[in-house]
């Protein structure tokens, strides 16, 4: 199983992005392509930009796509919604592929320091990422993310971590 893992976030700090590397310790290395996307960064998508043609990184970014099997990702949120970098890089693929996750099955998840864990991004991928192509197998949101995880240790909380585990392995059973 090819794996395609992405942060919805640019920082160099995301949390969110260490959450994907924590989920991803319970898969083989050798499967995963854990995407940056700093790498994809391009113009802010606009009508009149999109008549010049479309950007290699968005090229990139969907072949990454079609070259996994399964996505693992977890959506960071701004103002109650996805990054503008993100949403940016989604743009402009939903204008090449409206499926922009090309029917593949999805582990969506999202986390923040606030007690809501991301809720709002992770409400708008759950209701949006299927009409683009989203198979979504699994959720989970962690909330507190500075109470509830540890460099070293990932989910240090007892509770969210039997759920992430057991979603994690539902997920396996799911894409086999």
């Amino acid at each position: 199983m090819k794996i395609v893992a992405f942060a919805g976030s640019t920082s160099s700090t995301s949390i969110n992005r260490e959450l994907v590397k924590f989920v991803l310790r319970s898969f083989p290395d050798d499967t995963v392509n854990l995407l940056d996307l700093n790498d994809f960064e391009m113009p802010v998508f606009s009508v009149d930009r999109e008549k010049k043609g479309f950007p290699e990184q968005a090229h990139q970014f969907l072949a990454a796509i079609a070259e996994s099997d399964v996505i693992i990702c977890s959506m960071s949120e701004h103002n109650k919604n996805f990054t503008a970098a993100f949403k940016n890089i989604f743009d402009w693929c939903s204008r090449i592929n409206v499926k922009v996750f090309q029917d593949k099955k999805m582990f969506l998840m999202s986390t923040s320091p606030g007690g809501y864990g991301g809720g709002n991004s992770m409400a708008l991928a759950q209701k949006n990422f299927p009409a683009f192509g989203a198979d979504i197998i699994e959720s989970f949101s962690l909330p507190k993310f500075y109470e509830n995880f540890d460099e070293e240790n990932g989910v240090i909380n007892p509770e969210l971590l039997n759920e992430l585990n057991a979603k994690i392995a539902d997920f396996k059973q799911n894409v086999q």
